[in-house]
């Protein structure tokens, strides 16, 4: 009897092992199904502010060239407008500011008050005190930091990114220096994709990005400090070496991503998941956007000069940039305190917004030397 007993317990107890490994298993393959299909891929959306990106667009023309004889905005005017925006943000003001002491360039400058204005619009007091504008006007600037208007930059885990962007300010050159382009325009890639991060990983956050001031590394789905997806990384390699793909950028290009082993995967997945060094997470994302704008521009709708375009388009993936007149703006949505703001439109008020302007200023150019 004693034995009958024993029998059942183990055979009862092999059971519930088979059952739990069974489940494993049906869950780690579920996993995989998801991500081949795009199960996991959020599909984006429109963002509602996509018709003022357009007239912006429509307003100011392409192209980033200088441009100091403007006639609607010239340098009087733009001190006029921040003189006015400090007596509301006096911090976006300073950034302005400071942006266009450095560059020089009106046609920025006038895009950086644009993206201040997109949040000013039910504000009838500050659009009559802008355009009660003379010659004779006389701004007086302030350098106090207070506020910013783009709310989603007034969080601590904002003040922590800078902090730690700026420990790669190096790495994020060097990917810029190797394929030519602006370096903040990479890093409008990583604000995207840090600040969705911060927002949603709470305990994370509190226990070592917040403390320690790095930035937060994906390990499952998307991999590294940018959110690069394997089977987009397998596509920038490819696309690389491809000289019939619209998304070719030339031969100097074609050994950028070369494998140093045979094991390619994990050699993949180490280089972009690295703790210590965030180079590759950098120069995959910095291929990834000059590929698409490439693209764009052999179909004749240049969007060099349009951050939010190509970040929504880095966002959302090669299988939805599909070049056309007036792209809308938008992608995955990112949960920022209780508000909703499209991956984007964080691009757009992050460039010019003026934030981190000293590490990474405007270039003369986005993008140089394409060889193609």
């Amino acid at each position: 009897m004693k034995n009958t007993g024993s029998r059942k317990i183990l055979k009862v107890l092999g059971f519930g092992i088979a059952g739990i490994f069974t489940l494993i298993g049906l869950t780690l393959t579920l996993a995989f199904l998801a991500v081949k299909f795009h199960v996991t891929n959020d599909p984006g959306a429109v963002d509602l502010n996509d018709r003022y990106f357009q007239e912006i667009k429509d307003k100011y023309g392409r192209g980033t060239e200088h441009n100091n004889t403007l006639s609607d905005f010239n340098e009087t005017r733009l001190l006029h407008n921040l003189s006015v925006l400090s007596k509301y943000y006096p911090a976006n003001a300073y950034f302005i500011q400071n942006a266009y002491y450095q560059s020089h360039n009106l046609k920025e400058a006038q895009r950086m008050i644009e993206a201040v204005n997109l949040h000013m619009q039910e504000n009838t007091e500050y659009h009559s005190a802008v355009n009660n504008f003379t010659e004779n006007s006389d701004p007086v600037m302030t350098k106090m930091k207070t506020k910013s208007i783009f709310e989603w930059m007034n969080i601590n885990e904002w003040e922590d990114f800078k902090l730690a962007v700026a420990k790669d300010k190096n790495l994020i050159d060097s990917a810029a220096c190797l394929t030519g382009v602006e370096p903040r325009l990479i890093v409008v890639l990583l604000v995207g994709e840090q600040i969705r991060l911060f927002n949603s990983s709470r305990e994370a956050y509190k226990k070592w990005i917040g403390p320690l001031k790095i930035l937060s590394v994906e390990t499952t789905f998307s991999l590294g400090v940018t959110g690069i997806k394997v089977l987009t990384a397998q596509k920038i390699e490819k696309n690389l070496k491809d000289s019939t793909s619209v998304f070719y950028l030339g031969k100097s290009y074609e050994h950028l991503l070369d494998f140093q082993t045979g094991n390619i995967a994990p050699e993949r997945f180490k280089r972009l998941t690295s703790y210590q060094n965030h180079f590759y997470s950098y120069l995959y994302a910095a291929l990834n956007l000059k590929q698409m704008k490439v693209q764009w521009e052999r179909s004749g709708f240049p969007i060099a000069d349009r951050p939010e375009i190509l970040a929504t388009l880095y966002n959302i993936g090669y299988e939805v940039s599909i070049p056309k007149e007036n792209p809308l703006v938008g992608g995955s949505g990112i949960n920022i305190k209780g508000k909703k703001y499209s991956f984007g439109s964080v691009a757009y008020e992050f460039y010019y917004s003026g934030e981190l302007f000293e590490l990474f200023p405007f270039k003369n150019s986005r993008f140089d030397f394409t060889d193609v």
